[in-house]
């Protein structure tokens, strides 16, 4: 790798600054400033006479993305074995995602180990990893369309509501939370469809502005990524316009996937711009939300993105789902923190993986979480540290990890209250089957068990709230 900032570079200590309590740094600890500067798309066959200017326009990522699996194979060709093609087609056929991969994304992979490869792990099912899904597994595990008054407006929280603007992305990530709405249809579901219009949007709008509780709207879909230029100007300056609203917040994966549209698509960076700095002007925050999940996705490219997001004035944070084999270690998540901080990048929350359909071999158990949260705390200063969530199956809204009334650590059960959502209600999260000790598996492998230990687990609940119960 071609580092354009690295640590043997470091500037020599003046022989005159104070004796140190400390030993000289060890370089290894600094690689979080290093970011990939070559042109690292040119060992896939598809790319290898795509020059850097080419690579950056975004027009060209987006016309070269990978749909279908023979395109795939045409553009990695002989990197991979046909076993492995035909390992990702049938992965394909039971997943409730279809397929769309930026070339950036496809540079990124590991193609010589492809298996193992965190990038590839979150964009391409393989049928021979994949897992049963669990049985108190629900396509929409977070019960967000019994929350919306009208379609794509969810409002859960007192003074919060998501908005989704589109169900289009520029990548489909294999473990998306909304598999029931977002891309196109598959074998395995039948989305909820929520297209940019404009008269869903007015329903939206109205809906906010007779709520003069809603302070801070969260704009997500899909990808804003995906919005015409004019859109996003239209739909940025329609919630500045409504008093109440203080805050919002644009949700995008692009930096991570195809930073180069910040880069070059100068009409829709200037529409983002804009917006914040009108809301600026009014002294309303406008923010953009991101979703780095590990630090192979920051090169440079994503470094020069993100600075020019910076030199505008908007602010950057990050949301980074939790993943197995991608990002679930102490030194992995600890790189990608502080990699993300060096470039201005803050570090808001890391959610434990929502129960989606088709992906139960990403997932961890809440355990894990709490103790990689510990592991992480302190490598960083507290305010680019993230929060551990889950996101509470059935609409309880984010938890913090550690915050459960109970947890039963052989069936898996963990316990919630959301008292902002509903005061009485118990909200269940459900560890990996496969990762349960064998009396868990077993209660689990008898259906009849099922309701029972959901049963046990809130009652074991109630009893701690009252003050009756033990440790866990």
């Amino acid at each position: 790798m071609k580092a354009s900032s690295s640590p043997s570079t470091l500037p020599v200590v003046d022989a005159g600054a104070p004796a140190a309590r400390k030993p000289p740094v060890d370089p290894a600890t600094l690689r979080h400033r290093e970011f990939d500067d070559s042109e690292f798309w040119r060992a896939i066959p598809a790319y290898a006479d795509v020059s850097r200017e080419t690579f950056l326009d975004h027009h060209w990522q987006a016309k070269n993305s990978v749909t279908r699996v023979s395109k795939l194979l045409d553009t990695i060709r002989d990197l991979v074995p046909a076993s492995f093609i035909a390992d990702v087609e049938e992965g394909l056929a039971h997943a409730p995602m279809s397929i769309r991969l930026s070339p950036y994304v496809l540079s990124l992979i590991d193609w010589s180990n492809p298996v193992d490869d965190p990038i590839r792990r979150q964009f391409l099912p393989l049928a021979s990893t994949r897992l049963p899904d669990h049985p108190k597994l629900d396509l929409d595990s977070l019960h967000e369309k019994a929350d919306m008054p009208v379609p794509g407006l969810t409002h859960r929280y007192p003074d919060k509501a998501l908005f989704l603007v589109l169900d289009t992305c520029p990548v489909y990530c294999r473990f998306c939370t909304r598999s029931y709405a977002v891309g196109i249809d598959t074998e395995e579901v039948h989305k909820y469809h929520l297209r940019p219009n404009q008269q869903r949007w007015e329903q939206a709008f109205a809906y906010i502005r007779s709520r003069p509780e809603l302070e801070d709207i969260v704009v997500s879909g899909g990808d804003v990524y995906q919005l015409r230029p004019d859109y996003l100007r239209t739909l940025g300056m329609t919630l500045l316009d409504i008093d109440h609203v203080r805050r919002f917040r644009f949700a995008t994966k692009g930096p991570a996937i195809m930073p180069m549209k910040i880069l070059t698509d100068d009409a829709w960076f200037r529409a983002l711009a804009d917006v914040v700095e009108e809301g600026r002007r009014r002294h309303k925050e406008v923010v953009v939300h991101t979703h780095f999940n590990h630090p192979t996705e920051l090169t440079d490219i994503t470094r020069q993105a993100i600075f020019r997001l910076f030199e505008a004035g908007i602010t950057v944070r990050n949301q980074t789902v939790l993943l197995r084999g991608v990002n679930d270690d102490p030194d992995t998540m600890r790189l990608l923190i502080r990699k993300m901080g060096w470039i201005g990048v803050h570090a808001y929350y890391v959610y434990q993986h929502d129960m989606v359909k088709g992906v139960e071999d990403l997932r961890t158990r809440v355990a894990d979480t709490v103790e990689l949260e510990k592991e992480i705390r302190g490598a960083t200063a507290g305010f680019n540290t993230p929060t551990f969530v889950v996101d509470a199956p059935g609409g309880g809204g984010k938890r913090v990890v550690h915050s459960y009334e109970y947890y039963d650590r052989v069936t898996g059960i963990s316990v919630y209250r959301s008292p902002n959502v509903d005061p009485e209600a118990y909200y269940c999260y459900f560890d990996p089957i496969d990762t349960l000790p064998e009396a868990g598996r077993a209660r689990w492998a008898d259906p009849a068990e099922h309701d029972a230990m959901v049963a046990e687990a809130i009652e074991q609940a109630r009893a701690r709230r009252a003050g009756a119960g033990g440790a866990d």
